[in-house]
């Protein structure tokens, strides 16, 4: 039976249209433009395959552009993290530019606008430029500075740039149309005055130009074929449109919206984000609870499995919200094939097998992943002492509790079955030690006679590597903390369990060699990897990725 390709999504269709029509002379380049203002997030991750991947399968190229037209808002810092994203994901541009490239052609074409008398320099307010806009119902008011001549406009205009006047004295507008059903269309700004240090043209300029006039001419300048953006664009395509061919030659890029990715229990606004970071809810971009590619990559979570999480969910025109448990299960896929096997201990008891030897080691192996002999074994040092989990012993267990109870057996992965004979508690009450006897028949075998249901994890108590250990949560209580505007009401929401640390856990010794970001199946606990930061040889510290299952419903 032959399997049936997946269906083509309508922007490989439009691109598969315009090749047959050769409308680009058989090229696609596209471009992913983020503005250096923050760190990227999830949402930026299906633009950024969207775009690359694109520009791959029709033998294209792709651009990295910083849209660096904010110097108020943006950072070298941002900049240098943006590509350490994109390389991370398993993405190469073609190009890197920024749209201060472009400065001085884009104010050039602003001149051009203003002689083929299409732009004016309008001395209205912010605010009464928002009165005359009008509103959807009501159509707006020509502004009283809409008719200047071409030669005040362009005096203006070039005194605006001389830095001869104050920020908010003056701005200049498209002359479109202020009857427009599209308000976007009504006369917009397109040139404000901003006295600000840029990080690349320095003190160049006093004047910065407006997203809706940069953004498409920088395309068409850069010969973008399609330029790939979420929906909340769509109702500025006409003005993308309008000013490419008011001023460039056709063959023009084509702008094209797709849907937005929106994830449950976290908030995807650079602003709210920043607030965050800001009034210290996280503890910075790289919080591994953030919903940022740098928080995502500390987490632990793959490139690999970010990509096939933007694949599986596809691409549309319809906004929608996926689950978190859509994301970490395309984690759990990559890691249950990838990461090697260990044991930890994160709530440790002491267990002392009293008819062990308590001057002997036993060196058992284990493998680095049991369906995959190719990646060798590892050895764990059986002791007399040994610490398993608080939670793997109960005194008075329910019937169907399958773990360590008094007079009760269990087996030890990849070791003994051994049985507690005796609860040793401190004067609170307290269980400190359990005492056990281990039957040394049942190395690598069950035991005869008896039927031992209960496998538990556990480390030598001798032989260890101690350890910190993190784990995880959703960030917020609620699926939707941004259906409210309210800043307080969303910090309402926030989880006070989202993070919580485990000091002293106990680690086989093998794992004292674990690098920076290598990953891990802790067994019966999760994945968990190496904090990128913060651990070292001395002391290592885990972050949980994600639970072996997905444990959040119940």
């Amino acid at each position: 039976m032959t399997e049936t390709a997946p269906p083509r999504h309508f922007i490989q269709r439009r691109i598969e249209e315009d090749l047959a029509r050769n409308t680009y002379q058989g090229k696609v380049l596209t471009r992913f433009p983020p503005e250096p203002n923050g760190y990227l997030h999830i949402g930026h991750v299906k633009a950024i395959c969207l775009s690359f991947s694109m520009a791959d399968q029709y033998n294209g190229q792709c651009i990295l552009r910083f849209d660096d037209t904010n110097p108020i808002k943006e950072e070298q810092e941002y900049v240098d993290a943006i590509q350490e994203d994109v390389h991370w994901l398993g993405f190469q541009w073609c190009q890197l530019t920024y749209t201060s490239d472009q400065f001085e052609r884009l104010y050039q074409l602003a001149i051009e606008l203003i002689k083929q008398g299409l732009a004016y320099v309008c001395s209205l307010s912010a605010d009464e430029i928002r009165h005359y806009r009008g509103t959807l119902e009501q159509p707006g008011t020509d502004s009283p500075f809409r008719n200047r001549t071409i030669d005040e406009n362009l005096d203006l205009f070039s005194r605006m740039q001389q830095g001869e006047f104050t920020e908010g004295q003056h701005v200049l507008r498209a002359k479109i149309d202020m009857t427009a059903g599209n308000i976007n269309l009504r006369d917009p700004v397109i040139y404000r005055i901003l006295h600000a240090h840029h990080h690349r043209t320095g003190d160049r300029w006093h004047i910065y130009p407006m997203y809706d006039f940069s953004h498409g001419l920088t395309d068409a300048l850069e010969g973008i074929t399609h330029s790939l953006c979420t929906l909340e664009f769509q109702d500025h395509r006409p003005l993308y449109d309008w000013f490419n061919q008011q001023l460039l030659p056709e063959p023009l890029p084509q702008q094209i919206e797709f849907s937005r990715l929106n994830i449950t229990h976290t908030v995807m606004s650079k602003r709210k984000l920043k607030l965050l970071v800001d009034e210290q809810h996280v503890a910075g971009w790289n919080d591994p609870r953030m919903p940022t590619i740098s928080g995502l990559r500390r987490r632990g979570f793959t490139a690999a499995a970010l990509r096939k999480f933007c694949n599986m969910i596809g691409i549309s025109k319809s906004d929608s919200i996926i689950d978190m448990s859509v994301l970490e299960e395309c984690v759990r896929t990559d890691l249950n094939e990838t990461a090697d096997r260990a044991m930890c201990v994160i709530d440790p008891i002491k267990v002392t097998i009293t008819n062990y030897p308590a001057d002997q080691t036993e060196q058992l192996t284990a493998p680095n992943h049991p369906q995959q002999t190719e990646r060798g074994q590892r050895e764990l040092p059986f002791t007399r002492e040994l610490y398993i989990e608080r939670n793997d012993f109960m005194e008075d267990p329910p019937s169907k509790f399958h773990r360590l109870k008094p007079g009760g057996e269990v087996k030890l992965r990849y070791a003994y079955v051994i049985k507690c004979i005796d609860v040793i508690k401190n004067q609170a009450g307290d269980i400190v030690e359990l005492r056990c006897e281990y039957d040394p028949d049942t190395l690598g075998k069950k035991p005869e006679g008896r039927k031992v249901k209960g496998i538990i994890h556990w480390v030598s108590a001798t032989q260890h590597h101690a350890a910190t250990v993190r784990t995880y949560d959703r960030l917020f209580q609620v699926e939707n903390p941004t259906a409210s505007d309210d800043w307080q009401a969303t910090l309402n929401d926030l989880n006070p369990k989202s993070l919580q640390v485990h000091h002293n856990c106990y680690v086989e010794p093998a794992l004292k060699q674990a690098q920076n970001e290598q990953r891990f199946q802790f067994e019966r606990l999760g994945y968990f990897v190496v904090d990128r930061y913060d651990s070292s040889a001395e002391h290592l510290i885990f972050n949980r990725i994600v639970a072996l299952r997905d444990t959040w419903q119940k």
